[in-house]
């Protein structure tokens, strides 16, 4: 979809198809009944208002039409409230009445005496809703698969940056879903590596290295390789390098990019595993993300350290009750083999802080309790510092990824000390189990402030109106939002 921003009257655009939101109480813009036909639209307009087709509750659509075009009426509801993630929602109304149109040029009156995020809500949110993963059809529907070819944001003041930065982020986004929904098969550890390397090769200031598993082994990261000691498939410890400032604090990224956890020897049961392709989903979103910061060429310096394997049971698989030794030197009792993500995030935090990282964030379908703790609205989200908690905090606000912040306490940690070793991955106790593993993770960050974020349940097949069924990219706007304050 090709996007663009214009000061010209939505009529002048040369659109097919006209997109005007009406607010509560306000009626239809001037704008929207005005113009060149000398008003001629305004009464077809109006009528559907006054008819009760058009309202203004938010993402009711109806469609007039006027002068050779459509025009596509959309509600977005109370004033005050209306803000970029309304904002997506009402472009994902309104793309896909558009699409049912066979439109191909829409263009959005940008309503008057909005911030820019609902700028941005408007461009994501059409983005977001045209995805599609046609990746393994060998066929399809022509018609099934056209959609809008051009995008056009129309306003009074000129808001093309707002609008290239918006179809960056949502680019990138929906690149992150492509690695998401991609089966095991075909994303391995290596191929994700591959796909990192892809990205940077057509990015300045971006550099990707990826590493295997005797280099792992040379690094004594014991965790990392206890995991991915069970499957053929080589593992791939990504490190990302964007250099954007010639100083500041270093953002470090972690992602954890499970490519297929059975759960090892401490096997999930069949019927949801297949879902576990989207175990990468933390690690698609650091790539992803570090990709549009480096596209948006922020003043920025950012270490990004995704860990990817397989986590599967063999004859070589790790065993419940074994003991590893993690690369800061902290030995492991692996009383649960599918506890493997705080595992593999140990030695990668570990590595990001030796790179350098003076501020960390990691990503990670960590736990199933998350899931059952806050659903599929929130993230759940735990931080060893208060500032560097309303930084992220922040960046969630502003990007519409909400996150919701649980507690550590040193109670909590007592929970993840081991019997025969320094720590234990998994407890007998089961409450609290998105803490725990945030208590395990507390123990590899030292005094470097880190935050970590859970997205189990917000990482696929979430009920966003702008997002369809499969891996939703959770975090890449949300990660490019933190990166644009910090720097």
């Amino acid at each position: 979809m090709r996007i663009t921003a214009t000061t010209q009257a939505p009529a002048e655009t040369g659109a097919d198809t006209i997109a005007v939101g009406i607010f509560e109480g306000e009626g239809i813009p001037h704008d929207a009944t005005t113009g060149s036909a000398g008003g001629a639209r305004g009464e077809p307009l109006g009528a559907l208002l006054e008819a009760g087709e058009a309202k203004a509750k938010h993402r009711h659509v109806a469609v007039a039409h006027a002068e050779g075009r459509r025009w596509v009426l959309v509600g977005l509801g109370d004033r005050d409230a209306f803000d970029g993630e309304r904002a997506r929602s009402a472009a994902a109304a309104v793309h896909g009445r558009a699409k049912e149109l066979s439109s191909r040029v829409l263009c959005w009156e940008v309503p008057h005496k909005v911030d820019d995020s609902v700028v941005e809500g408007l461009v994501q949110g059409s983005v977001l809703s045209a995805y599609r993963f046609d990746r393994f059809r060998g066929s399809r529907n022509d018609e099934d698969a056209a959609g809008v070819e051009e995008l056009v944001l129309s306003a009074h003041h000129d808001v093309g940056a707002v609008v290239e930065r918006a179809a960056i982020v949502a680019a990138a986004q929906n690149a992150a879903r492509d690695l998401q929904n991609r089966p095991a098969n075909d994303l391995t550890p290596t191929a994700l590596g591959e796909a990192a390397r892809e990205m940077a090769a057509d990015l300045d200031g971006l550099e990707v290295a990826v590493r295997g598993r005797d280099w792992l082994a040379e690094q004594r990261m014991g965790a990392f390789l206890s995991v991915a000691q069970g499957s053929d498939q080589e593992p791939a410890l990504i490190e990302l390098r964007y250099n954007g400032a010639a100083d500041g604090p270093v953002l470090g990224l972690v992602g954890k990019a499970v490519t297929f956890d059975s759960g090892g020897i401490s096997i999930k049961p069949a019927s949801p595993m297949w879902n576990m392709k989207f175990d990468m989903s933390g690690g698609a979103a650091v790539v992803a993300a570090i990709g549009a910061i480096a596209r948006l060429r922020l003043p920025v310096r950012i270490v990004g350290v995704v860990g990817a394997t397989e986590n599967l049971p063999s004859g070589h698989a790790i065993k419940p009750g074994d003991i590893v030794t993690a690369r800061s030197g902290t030995t492991i009792e692996v009383n649960n083999t599918d506890a493997e993500g705080r595992l593999v995030l140990a030695d990668c935090l570990t590595w990001a802080i030796e790179q350098g990282a003076e501020r960390l964030v990691d990503l990670a379908t960590l736990t199933g309790g998350v899931v059952t703790a806050l659903g599929g609205v929130y993230a759940g989200f735990m931080a060893n510092d208060d500032a560097w908690a309303e930084a992220v905090l922040a960046a969630s606000g502003a990007s519409g990824e909400l996150v919701w912040r649980l507690p550590l306490h040193e109670l909590y940690a007592e929970q993840v000390k081991g019997t025969y070793a320094d720590l234990q991955n998994a407890s007998a106790d089961r409450t609290a189990h998105p803490i725990q593993g945030a208590q395990f993770l507390a123990r590899f960050t030292g005094d470097v402030p880190w935050a970590h974020i859970d997205i189990a349940g917000v990482s696929d097949n979430l009920s966003r109106a702008y997002l369809t069924k499969g891996g939703t990219g959770f975090g890449v706007r949300l990660l490019v939002e933190l990166a644009r304050a910090h720097g």
